[in-house]
């Protein structure tokens, strides 16, 4: 069973009421801001997709030093007040900007937000979090803006609901605030000791037992915001099932089977106007589903000759643009890469950075197999758009995807995903099938290496079938998952709330 979608789904279509809805975002990092991750794709890019004639969606985020320098001269001081953080008193700036015609506010403090780079170490962080969790909610008066839902994103927004719900429920002009908590990844948490939280926070004693926010000895801000928040979201169907189980909860499978009444999967979806391969200023071809067997195939060209490998269109390119950790699959990659180089016509284009051990890996088989793959350790956003629109395939072998981003790309550009079914992964990706010729990419079950192995020669064998090749490209590139959707559904939520 899906969680809560057919629940809310009978929202659709029903407005209730015709005054204008209003929602704030909060968030550690949204696009085009300040980003490092999925998570800035989504805050900065879903508010637009809702109807301005029914909701107001702003977005308030930390003035972080190392913003993107484009921005910072579209900011405008606002202004200022004190936040008391315990027995701290600290400075808060308020400043506010236009983006694609979405509000944005952003809490200015040097001392939290100074830096070359948004996160720090986490005991640095936890204190950070905490204060930006109070100053959003002690600069609603002065922003003219009272929202009726707090839209809540990440451990990092943890503390918003418990701080609402503890501290400012009983003044009138918070009364009637709804919280909308989304989890993200549930892996990061933000956990730290107790009395370290206490001391920070100043939040009452009686607020850190094991139903609130301790968590096996630790104070735990993703808990506190599951707990304290009216309703909670994750960002597929099928990571919503997955985290209320022991093997995929990350310790809090209890809380959120507890929760599960409040708990929605709603997939992410992705910004068609910024990834569009018939405007995309990143590639070197434009295409569409009609002309794509050409475009795709000079961008393959000029990507191999990029790259430094040799130009061969009947070679599979299969592109891999990631974070470089365990939770993306990359062991396996590692214990099959010798077998499939050594006996497969592919090629891979790697972009990514992240352990060590995973990043000496590629260069290791890079150097060994230098005319098969080209390892780009770091990251450029051109690069990233080249691999999806250039590849022939998409590999996202996750050991967990709460949504995933990248195979979305692809399935954007026409480049087929090879994913495992998990998460988000398994939400967007429909196997294929070798008899009716239905499904938009490859997919295997298990956390198996030669399991991936069989999969990715399964792909390597449809596409040495050019027509069958294409028809299936065609199909990729016909699936819809713009916000649009997505957008839908969130409304239906705060409807349901309100």
């Amino acid at each position: 069973m899906s969680y809560n979608i057919l629940k809310i789904s009978k929202y659709f279509g029903v407005w209730r009421g015709y005054n204008m809805k209003k929602i704030l975002f909060a968030a550690s990092e949204a696009v085009p801001f300040i980003k490092t991750g999925g998570l800035a794709d989504v805050t900065g890019s879903l508010p637009k997709y809702f109807d301005r004639k029914k909701y107001d969606v702003r977005i308030i985020l930390p003035k972080y030093l190392c913003m993107d320098e484009r921005f910072k001269g579209q900011l405008h001081f606002k202004c200022h007040f004190y936040v008391n953080l315990s027995w701290r008193k600290q400075y808060a700036g308020i400043f506010e900007a236009k983006q694609d015609g979405i509000t944005y506010y952003f809490v200015d403090n040097e001392f939290y937000f100074a830096g070359d780079k948004p996160y720090n170490e986490l005991y640095q962080d936890i204190e950070k979090f905490a204060y930006f969790s109070k100053a959003i909610l002690e600069a609603l008066p002065f922003l003219d803006f009272c929202p009726d839902i707090i839209h809540c994103h990440d451990w990092q927004t943890g503390l918003i609901p418990v701080f609402l719900k503890t501290l400012y429920g009983d003044e009138n002009y918070y009364r009637g605030i709804r919280i909308v908590f989304s989890i993200h990844n549930l892996k990061f948490q933000g956990r730290w000791s107790l009395p370290a939280v206490m001391d920070i926070t100043g939040l009452p004693e009686q607020i850190f037992t094991a139903d609130k926010l301790e968590s096996y000895g630790e104070a735990n801000y993703l808990k506190g915001g599951i707990v304290y928040a009216d309703a909670v979201t994750t960002v597929s169907e099928t990571y919503a099932r997955e985290i209320t189980t022991e093997q995929g909860g990350e310790g809090l499978d209890g809380l959120l089977r507890a929760r599960k009444n409040d708990l929605y999967g709603i997939l992410n979806g992705l910004d068609y106007e910024e990834y569009d391969p018939q405007k995309d200023v990143y590639i070197y071809n434009h295409f569409n589903e009609q002309n794509f067997q050409e475009g795709k195939k000079l961008n393959k060209a000029r990507l191999q000759k990029e790259l430094g490998l040799p130009v061969k269109e009947n070679t599979m390119l299969i592109g891999i643009v990631s974070r470089m950790t365990s939770q993306k699959g990359f062991d396996l990659v590692a214990y099959i890469m010798d077998e499939l180089l050594a006996t497969e016509d592919v090629q891979l284009a790697v972009l990514g950075t992240g352990e060590d051990q995973y990043q000496d890996m590629f260069r290791y088989f890079a150097q060994k197999y230098p005319d098969k793959i080209q390892a780009t350790i770091g990251y450029s956003e051109e690069r990233a758009h080249r691999i999806y629109a250039s590849c022939d395939a998409f590999l996202m072998p996750s050991l967990f995807e709460p949504c995933g981003l990248s195979q979305l790309m692809s399935l954007r550009y026409g480049t087929v995903p090879i994913v495992r079914e998990t998460g988000g992964l398994k939400d967007t990706v429909e196997a294929y099938n070798e008899y009716e010729h239905t499904g938009t990419g490859f997919s295997f079950a298990n956390y198996n290496a030669h399991e991936m192995l069989g999969v990715i020669r399964e792909a390597v064998a449809v596409f040495s079938d050019r027509r069958k090749w294409n028809k299936l490209v065609k199909q990729v590139m016909n699936v819809d998952f713009s916000w649009n959707v997505s957008a839908e559904k969130y409304a239906a939520l705060y409807r349901s709330m309100l």
